[in-house]
């Protein structure tokens, strides 16, 4: 699923619905569970690549990312196994609109920076599957912050 860039309610409403805490159940109903092999890191972490200068990500701040996301890999490089997104999208800080891990990387970021976030299953999505997330998973993202508001 690719998310477009908007400020509209139906599109916040659609991120909502797509990156919020899994707590409806969500994805799932294979009939093969335990077929993936779910893997997380220990602990959050974001580690900047590149340290923005522009205006600060703070909450009740609105928010505009590029993303790209992969399943949290013991063995692959840099811990990025299987790629499950990538895009744009805009939310608002402190709103609960996105995964927990999510929002705490994004917090602190200026605009022009740039992170990789480490999420462990209990600050994405838990339990529960979502699409092409296995429940239990943890999470690894590479964003951009391109505009503050």
């Amino acid at each position: 699923m690719t998310f477009k860039p908007s400020f509209s309610a139906a599109s916040a409403a659609v991120l909502v619905a797509v990156l919020s805490l899994a707590g409806c159940g969500g994805g799932g109903g294979g009939s093969s569970s335990g077929t993936t092999a779910v893997a997380n890191p220990a602990q959050f972490s974001a580690t900047d690549v590149v340290l923005g200068t522009g205006t600060e990500a703070a909450s009740g701040k609105t928010a505009t990312v590029t993303y790209t996301g992969w399943l949290y890999s013991d063995t692959a490089t840099d811990h990025k196994g299987t790629q499950f997104d990538a895009g744009t999208f805009t939310f608002t800080l402190g709103q609960n609109q996105v995964i927990a891990g999510f929002e705490q990387g994004v917090l602190g970021m200026k605009v022009g920076g740039k992170r990789t976030l480490l999420i462990p299953s209990s600050l994405g999505y838990g339990a529960s599957a979502n699409g092409a997330i296995p429940a239990n998973s943890g999470l690894v993202f590479d964003v951009a912050l391109t505009a503050v508001q």
